[in-house]
């Protein structure tokens, strides 16, 4: 029966477009000039005759005769003036071409740079609001403006492309490479095509010279055929087909602890080259052939790190069945060429085992089977291997004692029984201690105990009794019974044991990756962030873990450490290695091909900011090379841990960018202030004091008090700018301290108001306190500070003449103060804003201050447990309102009557 078809549920919904969705066609270059605009115009023009409504948004011609010619009879939405700096440019009018809503849209120079003052910074983002509008769109891009290739492009050309497009946008798109021939190219540069003639001599001694055309050129094709490539594994998942498709080749090269594995690694890295192919080194760990010993553990890293380092794609899998696994990996990935290794086993080997290669062979379905004959190594033949010293010899012998006495045990249990159960229950007896062996100790104790318990069972049980000869023959079939049973239960059992074990390692691993990303993402300083990476990571691998980060004179110093069994410690050629690792970004020491004497294998800190430390790590084992998975895991610790030490680092900086940012507007509001808040008033009141020496018997009395009234005005103003300075310095110091007593508002009120005697002189002031009011425990001098600011605000941003209203009502358990004027109504996004320091309203009049009387109202309000907010009023103006909490034990109640309205209310 055919093998029913399985379909990608994700490939699914990645194949299926949004129907009201706009479509992107990129028309792809390797640089200027190779005619991407005249190419989009064509396939435009071509549309227009299919009867499609064709606009041109933007198209930039660069004064080309054949490219200007393609233009005409085109519709060309105008451009909009943009005045930037004295100067006036245009730019593509996007709500124009919203308004216009064509079919398609042609939109040059995506990587383009708006002028400041447009919509959008970028011109990709106004294409990408085109097609979220339903409009389709054809645009043009270099590939050295591409994201994912800048600094590529950077190391190739030596030019830093500063306009880069995000690789998603291109993701969903259509991509037509448009190319031509580097020399036709250099022609088109030298006739002036591409640049006017002195731009484009400079632009062939630097940017256009042949070898950077034919590599941008390479990376502009080797993008298109990458996404022809996901497109079509797409295309296989969407509808299930298991592959590989022929269209290109991919190497898998199978890689096992045999020193003649680093032979076939060689030849597949030849091999890809010369396909110019993806290749993949591929390691199938299963229970038989796990690596055992030091030795075998050693050659095997060895040899993936042998293949990481040529370029290949390290796959590390585990199964049950080595074929199988490398056959559904090569489907998978669609693999057209598999390298394997023919080992030395002799025919009967295989004919017991099974080749690996010949089922490889005959399942492989299209795939090309490159078969490399085995090269005993120099000194070794086929023969048996040599003895290892009786120092390294090392046999478990508990299992077989055990054994043993279990066989023993069920003997004296059987001889009794005998006579009740019979020689067939009895051999159901015999196989408990085998199917116990099979699962405790795997197969050869189990085998061992088949062997055991058919000879005591022989010997003692089966007649001819206390003899080895059998009378009936058919116990030799229940002897092979016993032997395929330990036989088949001991391999169940190990696989079995080897599955859970490499399930268990994985869960303890990604375990610990998840506890450490989550105990160190919300930590915002670095000493707790770098313990415990190395305590996790030192728990994680049972190891001595280190952590070097460099200091301000730019040397490693050890910041943290973490040892299984001991305390972390570093000598000089120890931290020489890390810093060898530290200054160049790569891994040293234990286990690398670089300074591999050092006890520790270092990994540098890595992000695409640069390196930020170093993490060593000591192996509790004697073997040099660290196993490929433990070496995987321990890098994406010190990724973790490089994204945390960058985080805290960016976190410290940007809260010293905030802590300068804040002194410099401090400064700027200071200069500001000194030049007005101050000099103001001390020029009138300079003023006022040299009219009254100057002018000695001039003025009458109510002149002279006219001036002295200016001067106490003015020196007033100055105390209130200088006390909000002060209390805003001790609010963000942390100094400020309440003196709480219990206080009646109505004096703190009467006070406020009195210290604003001439301000309020002009003005109507209502006051409305609700009867009965108890105290409350509070500061009377901050209070009263709060007040005087609240009534200075509502003065300075309500017209002259207008009524101010003060009142006071008990909610709850807490008492309300509120302030209003009949000024303009405050935006709704800044009723939370105006309590910011330094934050001022925009007003028609010319309003004094630094901006911190509003702020210093929160913070002493919040300093008493109370909130502050501020609300318009409906019929017009601006309320603000504080509560302040009453306590339980408030004494007394404010007497009524002693309330009422002052100046003309």
């Amino acid at each position: 029966m055919e093998k029913e078809k399985r379909v990608d549920p994700e490939a699914l919904l990645a194949s299926l477009d949004r129907e009201d969705r706009g479509k992107l066609t990129v028309f792809l270059g390797a640089a200027a000039g190779v005619g991407k605009t005249y190419a989009m115009l064509e396939a435009a023009r071509d549309r227009l005759a299919e009867g499609v409504d064709v606009v041109a948004g933007w198209v930039e011609t660069h004064g080309r005769a054949e490219t200007e010619a393609l233009l005409k009879g085109l519709t060309v939405v105008p451009p909009r003036h943009v005045v930037y700096k004295d100067k006036e440019f245009q730019e593509m009018d996007l709500d124009a071409l919203l308004a216009r809503r064509p079919t398609l849209a042609l939109v040059d120079e995506l990587a383009h740079t708006n002028i400041p003052g447009s919509r959008h910074v970028r011109r990709y983002q106004d294409v990408e609001e085109l097609l979220a509008a339903g409009i389709n769109v054809y645009t043009t891009l270099n590939i050295q403006h591409l994201e994912s290739v800048n600094d590529v492009v950077a190391q190739v050309t030596g030019v830093q492309v500063r306009e880069t497009v995000p690789d998603r946008v291109l993701e969903s798109a259509r991509v037509q490479v448009v190319d031509i021939p580097p020399e036709e190219l250099v022609q088109r540069l030298k006739e002036g095509k591409v640049y006017v003639p002195g731009q484009a001599r400079e632009a062939l001694k630097k940017f256009f010279r042949p070898g950077n055309i034919n590599a941008l050129r390479e990376l502009a094709l080797r993008y298109a055929a990458r996404r022809v490539d996901r497109q079509k594994e797409a295309y296989m998942r969407l509808h299930g087909i298991a592959g590989p498709w022929p269209s290109g080749e991919r190497v898998m090269v199978c890689v096992s602890p045999s020193p003649f594995s680093a032979r076939l690694i060689r030849i597949a890295r030849r091999m890809a080259e010369s396909f110019q192919a993806e290749w993949l080194a591929v390691y199938v760990e299963t229970p038989r052939r796990f690596p055992a010993g030091e030795a075998a553990r050693d050659r095997l890293a060895k040899n993936l790190r042998l293949a990481e380092e040529l370029g290949a794609e390290i796959v590390n899998i585990s199964g049950s069945d080595v074929a199988e696994e490398l056959l559904e990996l090569a489907q998978k990935h669609n693999v057209s060429q598999i390298v394997i290794g023919k080992p030395l086993h002799s025919k009967f080997w295989e004919w017991t085992h099974g080749s690996v290669v010949d089922r490889v062979i005959r399942h492989s379905r299209g795939i090309s089977i490159h078969v490399i004959p085995g090269q005993p190594e120099p000194g070794h033949g086929r023969g048996p291997a040599p003895r290892r010293k009786g120092g390294n010899f090392n046999f478990p012998v508990t299992p077989y004692l055990m054994v043993m006495a279990m066989v023993i045990a069920v003997v004296l249990l059987a001889v009794p029984l005998k006579p009740f159960l019979g020689l067939i229950n009895i051999a159901m007896i015999f196989l408990l201690p085998v199917l116990f062996s099979a699962v405790k100790w795997g197969r050869p104790p189990a085998i061992a105990a088949a062997a055991l318990a058919i000879i005591t069972f022989d010997f003692f049980l089966v007649p001819p009794v206390l003899s080895f000869s059998v009378a009936d023959i058919r116990y030799i079939f229940s002897f092979v019974i016993f032997l395929l049973v330990a036989l088949f239960t001991g391999t169940l059992s190990t696989r079995l044991r080897q599955q859970v074990e490499s399930a268990r390692t994985r869960e303890v691993r990604t375990a610990a990756l998840y506890s450490l990303s989550r105990d160190i993402a919300a930590v915002a300083e670095l000493a707790p962030v770098l313990d415990s990476i190395v305590k996790k990571v030192s728990a994680a691998v049972d190891s001595e873990v280190v952590l070097l980060l460099p200091a301000e004179d730019g040397k490693l110093e050890l910041r943290a450490g973490a040892a299984a069994g001991g305390e972390s410690s570093l000598d000089e050629s120890e931290l020489a290695v890390a810093d060898w690792s530290f200054r160049r970004g790569q891994r040293a020491g234990r286990g690398t091909d670089t300074l591999n004497g050092a006890a520790r294998l270092y990994l540098p800190l890595r992000t695409e900011q640069g390196v930020h430390g170093v993490l060593g790590i000591r192996p509790a084992g004697p073997e040099r090379h660290l196993p490929p998975e433990q070496v995987r895991l321990l890098e994406a610790f010190a990724g973790l841990a490089a994204v945390a030490v960058n985080r805290v680092q960016l976190t410290e900086r940007a809260k010293e960018a905030r802590v300068l940012a804040e002194s410099e507007r401090l400064r700027t509001a200071l200069f500001n202030s000194l030049s007005h808040d101050l000099r103001t008033p001390l020029a009138s009141i300079i003023g006022a004091v040299t009219g009254l020496l100057d002018a000695d018997g001039v003025y009458g009395p109510e002149a002279r008090r006219d001036l002295l009234q200016t001067i106490r005005q003015g020196a007033m103003r100055m105390n209130r700018f200088v006390s909000n300075l002060l209390d805003m310095a001790r609010l963000e110091s942390g100094l400020l301290s309440l003196n709480r007593e219990w206080c009646d508002i109505q004096d703190i009120i009467g006070v406020a108001v009195g210290r604003l005697d001439e301000a309020l002189r002009n003005r109507p002031l209502k006051i409305d306190i609700q009867p009965g009011l108890p105290l409350v425990r509070a500061d009377f001098v901050l209070i009263e500070q709060v007040l005087v600011n609240l009534l200075d605000n509502a003065l300075k941003y309500s017209s002259p003449g207008s009524e101010i209203t003060i009142s006071v009502s008990q909610q709850s358990r807490q008492l309300a103060v509120a302030v209003a004027d009949r000024g303009p109504a405050v935006p709704e996004g800044d009723l939370e804003r105006i309590f910011d320091k330094f934050y001022r309203l925009r007003s028609p009049r010319q309003v004094s201050g630094t901006g911190l009387g509003l702020a210093i109202c929160r913070g002493i309000i919040e300093a008493h447990g109370g909130r502050i907010w501020a609300a318009n009023i409906p019929a017009g103006g601006v309320m603000i309102t504080f509560v302040l909490p009453l306590g339980d034990d408030a004494p007394g109640e404010v007497p009524d009557g002693r309330a009422g309205d002052r100046h003309g209310c």
